[in-house]
């Protein structure tokens, strides 16, 4: 401020310069005159001259400003293969199925310092985890967000049937009623019996188990007469790792809501969680379990 009172000498012109008001500008140099013991402005005609003891302080104080100012404005050197930090992720359930292993090989080959602690989120828990500053990105389905949170759809699918065929006689294509024939496992995370089936469609089914998170689905499914309902990335990784089940499309349409990727405002321009944030992207967007999605702001999401 002193020193752009000194250049325009003007407290009305540096306060439209700083987007100050004029008292505040004078304030300021009230303040500055106080600690320094001595006036460093005088009034001469209808603006305002610097002292002696004012001159000094500029003649002594443009070096060191200069050289913040050029800190400032100079982009920070970063290099990513250099970089030896710790980013936290937050992933909800089976995130890690399909992001990790693609995640790791492109830390390896261009960033093998940055190492990854992953934790657990869900659509309850994204929130806190972010602005309490326990998780640096996330993956996850989310509800509504702090304004201080951006956030990004990563792909959107819809839901599918797994079943045990040795078990249950579901079918490809089943009726309402053969699927509410049968018995049920759902993820809650409230601890109760009801998921997006019973709010969506108003329907209840016989739930026989509920569980609080995916990757115990298809252990509960394999070898039992149990029906789950599921995301469509759920449905594929279980497929993957139990080729004995089978899936089929649930009857009736239910939409799912986007997996998104978050982060705190203050990370924008951090170039390690960038770099973080832009794998992601590619990953999401190449793997066959996700697809690009336009979509924005989803409603307040409930587990299947």
């Amino acid at each position: 401020m002193f020193f752009v009172v000194a250049e325009t000498g003007s407290v009305t012109a540096a306060a439209g310069r700083l987007y100050l008001t004029q008292p505040a500008v004078s304030a300021a140099l009230k303040r500055l005159r106080v600690a320094v013991g001595a006036p460093l402005f005088a009034r001469e005609g209808r603006g305002l001259v610097l002292t002696a003891r004012g001159e000094h302080l500029l003649r002594a104080g443009r070096p060191h400003l200069e050289a913040l100012l050029g800190v400032a404005l100079a982009p920070a050197a970063f290099d990513l293969r250099s970089c030896d930090r710790t980013l936290r992720i937050g992933a909800s359930d089976m995130s890690e199925e399909w992001l990790l292993p693609p995640l790791l090989r492109a830390l390896r080959a261009e960033a093998p310092l940055l190492r990854l602690v992953i934790l657990p989120v869900q659509f309850r828990t994204v929130g806190d985890a972010l602005t309490s500053r326990r998780v640096d990105v996330a993956v996850s389905v989310a509800d509504d967000m702090p304004a201080d949170i951006r956030r990004s759809d990563l792909f959107h699918g819809g839901f599918r049937c797994l079943f045990d065929p040795r078990h249950t006689r579901l079918g490809r294509a089943p009726t309402l009623a053969r699927y509410l024939a049968q018995e049920h496992i759902i993820v809650s995370y409230n601890g109760d019996l009801a998921g997006v089936v019973e709010d969506t469609l108003q329907v209840q089914r016989k739930v026989r188990l509920a569980i609080a998170t995916f990757h115990a689905v298809g252990a509960a499914v394999d070898g039992t007469s149990l029906v789950a309902t599921v995301p469509e990335h759920v449905a594929r990784a279980t497929l993957a790792r139990r080729p004995a089940l089978r899936d089929a499309k649930p009857p009736f349409n239910l939409e799912g809501v986007p997996m998104e990727m978050l982060w705190r405002a203050a990370l924008e321009d951090d170039p390690a969680v960038a770099f973080l944030r832009d794998q992601i992207v590619r990953i999401a967007r190449t793997t066959s379990d996700g697809r690009a999605s336009s979509r924005v702001s989803p409603p307040r999401p409930r587990t299947p």
